[in-house]
């Protein structure tokens, strides 16, 4: 009978603690409570203050140009849509050094309907792994810059006087 009952008593701990009468968990009790936003991490710089500089070959009159972009950006060179989506780079102290970017490359037809030729991670130290197949266009990224982020100010009072 023992073993029933822990387990009738522990149903009923678990079904007091779920949400009464459908309100949100912040207002269970009648008091609504402002939850914090999610920490970031420390020296974790933000997406959208990244910069990185994508390299664009157009093949039939070699010209190349550098695209200094930050993430969400999209940039039109004659018939080529370069979309960047996101940028990193390995920390300092991890092997092998990496730098990439999400990009996509969209290239407008001969019936001027745009088509995406590309999208997906390119690396500057290994351009093979990842590369952009197209007749024209190549694409590739020289660089991807992480300014640090600016420490939170402290709520502790500073000795300066």
């Amino acid at each position: 009978m023992r073993p029933a009952f822990l387990l009738i008593l522990s149903a009923a701990v678990l079904f007091s603690a779920c949400n009464r009468a459908g309100k949100a968990p912040e207002q269970a009790n009648g008091t609504t409570v402002k939850l914090a936003p999610p920490p970031q991490n420390v020296g974790e710089t933000p997406m959208g203050e990244r910069v990185a500089v994508i390299g664009l070959l157009n093949k039939r009159n070699g010209i190349v140009r550098n695209l200094t972009m930050k993430p969400g950006q999209a940039l039109r060179i004659r018939d080529a849509v370069v979309r960047l989506r996101a940028c990193e780079t390995t920390a300092p102290w991890e092997t092998p050094t990496l730098t990439g970017a999400f990009v996509q490359l969209d290239v407008e037809q001969t019936n001027h309907q745009w088509k995406r030729v590309f999208s997906g991670w390119l690396y500057k130290e290994s351009p093979s792994l990842n590369a952009v197949e197209h007749p024209v266009y190549d694409v590739w990224p020289k660089s991807c810059t992480m300014p640090p982020a600016a420490p939170e100010p402290s709520a502790e009072p500073s000795n300066a006087t």
